[in-house]
C-alpha cells in the first residue's frame, strides 16, 4: 500500500512535467507567423536604415551599402542639429504637449466622474452627448475658425495659440474612454467611501483616480503623442522661427539639408526619443489599460 501511495505522486509529478501535447486537428499557423515576421521586417527595416544612416558621414553615405553599419561612425551629424536650435524646438514641443496634456486629463477625468455618478440628469446627458459630437469633427474642418479665434484674442504665434486647441481636441476621446473605465467600478465601493463620510472630491481622487489609473495613463500616453506629432496647429497658429515645435521644425531641418540627408535622420532619431523614453516609462499602465479596453 505504501509503495502505490509512493508511485501515485511521481506519476502525477512525471505527468505534470511532460509538456502538454498538441491537441488532435490543431495545426500550427504557417500563414499567421509567416506574416507577423514579415510584418516585423517592415517596421524594423526602416527604423535600423535611420539610426545607421544617422551615424554617417554625408560623403560615406554616398559611397557605402545604405543598409550596411557605418565604417567610420560620427556624431557631426547629431551636433549640427542640436547647433541648429533643437534645444529651442525640443523646449517648445514639451511646454506644448505637456500644458496641453495635464488640463486635458485632468478636466477629462473630473467630466468623466460627474457623468457617470451624476445620476443621470439630463444636462450630463446633454453633455456627454456634447462630447461624442465633439469626436465626429475633424480638426482640418476646424482650422480656419480655429485661426480667426486666435487672431481675434491676439494670441497668433505663441505657445498658447497651440495649446489651447489641443486641449479642445483632447477632451472628447478622453472623456469617452475614461467615463467607461469609471463606469465599471463597482457601485459599492463609491457607497461604502460615502457611509465613511467621504466627500465628492475625496471619491474623485482617492477612489476612482487609483483605479483607473491604467487608463489615465493610457489617455495621457495617447493624447501626448498625438499633440507632440501634431503638425498642422503649429503650421497654421505659429510663425516665427523661435515658436517652431519639432515636427515643424523637421520641414525646416529637410528644407536647410536637402541633400545631407544622415543630419535630417539625425534630427528624426532625436525627435523619436522622449516618446521612446515616454512609452517605457509608462508601458505596463498604458498596456494594462488597452487590455482592459479590449476586454470589455
Amino acid at each position: 500500500m505504501a509503495t502505490t501511495l509512493t508511485k501515485e505522486p511521481s506519476r502525477a509529478a512525471a505527468q505534470h512535467a511532460r509538456p502538454p501535447r498538441r491537441r488532435l486537428g490543431e495545426r500550427p499557423n504557417w500563414l499567421g507567423g509567416t506574416i507577423s515576421w514579415i510584418w516585423l521586417l517592415v517596421v524594423i527595416v526602416p527604423i535600423y536604415w535611420i539610426v545607421i544612416t544617422s551615424f554617417k558621414s554625408q560623403s560615406n553615405y554616398y559611397a557605402e551599402n545604405p543598409f550596411a553599419p557605418p565604417s567610420e561612425p560620427t556624431l557631426t551629424n547629431y551636433q549640427m542639429v542640436i547647433e541648429s536650435g533643437f534645444i529651442r524646438y525640443f523646449v517648445n514641443s514639451l511646454v506644448v504637449a505637456i500644458g496641453a496634456v495635464a488640463p486635458a486629463v485632468a478636466v477629462s477625468f473630473m467630466a468623466a466622474y460627474a457623468i457617470v455618478r451624476g445620476g443621470g440628469s439630463r444636462f450630463l446627458r446633454s453633455t456627454n452627448s456634447l462630447f461624442l459630437m465633439g469626436l465626429a469633427i475633424p480638426l482640418q474642418a476646424t482650422v480656419i475658425p480655429i485661426y480667426l479665434i486666435i487672431i481675434r484674442l491676439h494670441l497668433y504665434d505663441t505657445l498658447l495659440a497651440l495649446i489651447l486647441p489641443s486641449i479642445a481636441f483632447a477632451i472628447p476621446l478622453s472623456v469617452l474612454v475614461l467615463s467607461n473605465f469609471i463606469r465599471d467600478v463597482p457601485k459599492e465601493l463609491f457607497e461604502s467611501m460615502r457611509l465613511d463620510g467621504a466627500s465628492e472630491w475625496g471619491t474623485l481622487w482617492h477612489l476612482a483616480l487609483p483605479l483607473t489609473r491604467p487608463a489615465v495613463v493610457t489617455v495621457t500616453i495617447y493624447n501626448a503623442l498625438a499633440i507632440w506629432n501634431g503638425f498642422l496647429l503649429p503650421l497654421i497658429l505659429t510663425q516665427s522661427p523661435e515658436q517652431r515645435t519639432l515636427p515643424l521644425a523637421l520641414a525646416s531641418f529637410q528644407g536647410q539639408y536637402s541633400i545631407n540627408v544622415p543630419a535630417v535622420l539625425a534630427a528624426v532619431v532625436l525627435t523619436t526619443l522622449p516618446i521612446l523614453v515616454l512609452y517605457v516609462l509608462g508601458r505596463r499602465q498604458l498596456l494594462a489599460g488597452l487590455t482592459a479596453g479590449f476586454s470589455k
